[in-house]
């Protein structure tokens, strides 16, 4: 019987490979081998003149997860030989943040860069960000930092000038199918899906490629012998739900799309853009206060029923709830979009806040303020008061504005639905006003 504290030479344990999910495996080696993002990484793009130039700046990735923001922040670093280090900015503290400067000194100072990669970043505070700024100045660490959120808003202005915002975007179905293809060579076979079901699985994955490998790994798993449909596939997957951060970029991308629509005409996207803000988890009272400000803002008196319209929806919605009240806000939203527009009502008031911005503290004119006491009318208050209904007309003409003021052109209607009319009642009204003066 062998002696159980044998020192000899031993037949090694076979060792077990562990499972290495889809994703990791096919995580790209080289620069060459990321799908998509041609605007950053093509030989006239950003980056590409960075590494031709061998002159590679700190930069800030903006984009959604799954287009390679981490990938290429590691290949950034092999290409370049910089020492590569990941942090979190969701799981590290300043404590962290010490330890990393400090080991990155070090290697600086034995001739080794060190390329830092933050994910998150904008999840750092401002005293945070701050933090990178002198290991940035002296060439300590190169960085690399990832957000999913508008760096205007979410990062410093001193990071900012310091360093490059290069926007990546979701991938294309086309880009989507290619890392199929790669995903269908790495497992040795094809995914068990006709047509439809594979542009399907692609739609499925909304732009992220991470998202997509996961898919396709979970139906590499399954037992069945012939090639699904799209209903097939559907009642084995649930859809990826689409990216919505009711309080974050996207919430204002969406709403700017909607808005838009609705000024441009367009009543199919703008029923869209409202049904991609509701299907995101959107409050509809919120919509139905947009949409309400649509109308006082790029309709106005062109149709003085829409602003009537929308205060009808907002209180179907409030008495129906949803899904049924979100109805009246689809029809409120149709009929915004098809509606005459004009912008005249909105300009003109802000015209006029900025006209009693700058004329300050100057009184009405002395003939139409009203004078109840004797000291009043030794003031002059209220003399010369035309009483229009006795005019001719039932028009004075009078000045209505400060003496000292000249008479600005506040309201211009537009030939436009209800305006039209109301822009024939201007003229008029000018013409007798000239011919009184």
């Amino acid at each position: 019987m062998a002696d159980l504290f044998d020192t000899g030479d031993a037949v090694p344990e076979p060792q077990v490979q562990a499972h290495r999910p889809l994703a990791d495996r096919l995580r790209p080696k080289s620069l060459g081998e990321v799908i998509g993002q041609e605007q950053v990484l093509g030989p006239e793009a950003p980056l590409g003149v960075m590494l031709a130039a061998g002159s590679l700046g700190s930069l800030i990735f903006w984009g959604p997860p799954g287009v390679g923001k981490t990938t290429i922040a590691r290949l950034l670093a092999d290409e370049t030989d910089l020492h590569f280090i990941q942090i979190s900015a969701i799981f590290s503290g300043v404590a962290d943040l010490k330890k990393v400067f400090q080991e990155a000194r070090h290697r600086h100072q034995n001739g080794q860069g060190t390329l830092l990669f933050v994910d998150e970043i904008h999840r750092f505070n401002k005293a945070q960000q701050d933090g990178f700024l002198p290991f940035m100045e002296d060439g300590t660490i190169l960085l690399v930092g990832a957000t999913t959120e508008n760096p205007s808003f979410e990062l410093n202005a001193a990071l900012l000038s310091r360093s490059q915002v290069l926007v990546l975007t979701r991938l294309a179905l086309s880009d989507l199918e290619r890392l199929a293809q790669r995903a269908e060579r790495e497992m040795g076979r094809a995914l068990p899906l006709d047509g439809l079901a594979r542009e399907a699985l692609l739609e499925m994955a909304d732009g992220d490629g991470r998202a997509l490998l996961n898919l396709i790994e979970q139906i590499a798993a399954w037992k069945i012998t012939s090639k699904l449909g799209a209903e097939g596939l559907a009642s084995r997957l649930m859809r990826r739900a689409a990216k919505y951060d009711k309080s974050g970029d996207e919430h204002y991308n969406l709403i700017s799309a909607l808005h838009k629509s609705v000024r441009g005409s367009d009543p199919d996207a703008a029923l869209y853009w409202l049904a991609r803000m509701l299907t995101g988890g959107e409050d509809p009272r919120y919509l139905a206060r947009r949409i309400t400000r649509m109308a006082v803002e790029d309709i106005g008196l062109a149709d003085t029923h829409a602003h009537r319209v929308c205060l009808d929806a907002w209180e179907t919605y409030e008495r129906l709830g949803s899904p049924e009240g979100e109805l009246a806000l689809g029809q409120a939203v149709t009929y915004l979009a098809l509606a005459p527009k004009s912008n005249a009502g909105y300009a003109a008031f802000k015209a006029a806040m900025r006209e009693a911005k700058k004329t300050g503290s100057e009184p009405p004119p002395k003939h139409i303020l009203n004078a109840p006491t004797k000291l009043m009318k030794e003031q002059g208050y209220g003399a010369g008061y035309a009483y229009d209904h006795d005019a001719e007309d039932g028009f004075s003409g009078q000045n209505y504005f400060p003496e000292t003021m000249k008479r600005p052109v506040l309201y211009q209607p537009v030939e436009r639905g209800f305006e039209r009319e109301l822009k024939k009642r201007l003229d008029y009204f000018t013409k007798l006003r000239l011919k009184r003066e």
